[in-house]
């Protein structure tokens, strides 16, 4: 397990960050939550600067202040664009574990997202007990700005159904490729997972499930590094047991973590090895317009955007069309849809504008917590359009597919 650092060793760390920093300004146009407020404070540069007037002592960590760091969204729009090289990620993680978690964190609903044996659980319960007819009532009665609200909000009955992959027979030589399934991704997302697996198989990889588990990153951005660490060693160790030569997940807000926690081995998207192998993949034609939306860590953690709409254009016949930016961010954030549910639907209508003006017949997000905050938007404005993992529709039209 990771030994922690003490206070003065992260405090040095986050001052070095912060000194990278050359205060030019070109993040700001970039940044969501600037877009939102106007606020030098919530902005990458005013963070930059709250941080290092932490880490010196020049500043403590009251409400008011910590606040301004809470809002940040980690998209990591501004570290793209930044011409000094700021590594924003480390420094927003390095930061939020010096002042640790908020106390008004949404613990116990934050804990029961990590399992996914209890999400299975709920979302037979939520079956059961009809859930979808009055939900409305339910949510209408709790307090606006609620994280479980929020939470309820998301909660859908629609499934897309796909079927379990056919694994070929192994060949020798093949490579290995580990997937991990992580939290809710395992459980609201499992359509994505399959498919990922189904279309990996046709390009001649072999596939290895890891147990289905919290990477960490909940706790990672939360501010509790102590969490973020064990769950991280359980990382290391299940990658262990794999015996692969890379690791994908079909969710890329898992994929900063996951190489953080294995920052020696390859951690990519499954779009990212498809592209590779495109050549070995036909699709049936679809005649339909889609909406793709390109979450922010796709775009600036896995970088694969290029990649999966040169896949998607393999399919004859489909009419795609990327929901633009800005909007850059559609609010959900990880759990920032769930600590701060007003702002995330600011950030989530200007998004939805976009969509509609697109006017498509179904929207692909690869972000299961962007797809699921997009949606509770969707059913609050009374937009409906279909949505699913851009990799559920190519392995539904992949030729010669179960």
């Amino acid at each position: 397990m990771a030994l922690e650092k003490p206070p003065h060793a992260r405090k040095q760390k986050i001052a070095a960050l912060a000194d990278q920093c050359v205060q030019c300004g070109l993040c700001l146009p970039t940044c969501p939550t600037y877009g939102l407020d106007g606020n030098e404070a919530e902005s990458p540069r005013g963070r930059i600067a709250i941080a290092a007037a932490l880490a010196r002592g020049d500043a403590e960590p009251t409400a008011a202040l910590r606040i301004h760091l809470d809002h940040c969204l980690g998209c990591l729009n501004c570290q793209r664009v930044c011409p000094a090289n700021v590594k924003y990620d480390e420094l927003l993680v390095e930061t939020r574990a010096l002042i640790g978690p908020a106390p008004e964190r949404p613990r116990q609903l934050l804990a029961m997202l990590k399992q996914p044996t209890l999400l299975r659980l709920a979302s037979r319960v939520a079956d059961a007990t009809g859930l979808e007819r009055w939900k409305k009532r339910l949510t209408d009665r709790l307090p606006a700005n609620s994280a479980w609200r929020a939470a309820l909000a998301t909660w859908s009955d629609d499934e897309t159904t796909m079927p379990a992959s056919l694994a070929p027979s192994p060949e020798a030589g093949q490579t290995v490729v580990a997937i991990f399934p992580g939290c809710v991704a395992s459980v609201e997302d499992e359509t994505a997972e399959r498919a990922a697996v189904t279309l990996l198989q046709a390009v001649g990889y072999r596939i290895h499930r890891l147990p289905a588990f919290c990477c960490g990153a909940m706790d990672l951005h939360g501010g509790d590094i102590e969490t973020a660490d064990r769950l991280a060693e359980r990382v290391r160790d299940s990658w262990r047991d794999a015996g692969a030569a890379q690791l994908v997940t079909v969710t890329p807000g898992c994929l900063g973590t996951l190489r953080r926690a294995l920052p020696d081995v390859s951690v990519t998207d499954p779009v990212t090895l498809l592209a590779e192998r495109m050549d070995r993949l036909s699709f049936r034609p679809l005649e339909r317009r889609v909406a793709l939306h390109l979450p922010c860590t796709q775009l600036n953690v896995a970088r694969s955007e290029s990649a999966l709409q040169k896949l998607l254009s393999k399919v004859p016949s489909l009419d795609l069309a990327v929901v633009p930016r800005p909007p850059h961010c559609c609010g959900a954030a990880g759990t920032h849809m769930l600590e701060f549910p007003e702002r995330a639907a600011r950030l989530r209508d200007g998004v939805l504008g976009q969509i509609a003006i697109l006017a498509p017949q179904q929207l692909l997000s690869s972000n299961i917590g962007c797809r699921l905050h997009l949606a509770a938007g969707m059913d609050k404005h009374g937009a409906h359009w279909p949505h699913m993992h851009p990799l559920t529709l190519l392995a539904q039209q992949l030729e010669n597919s179960p």
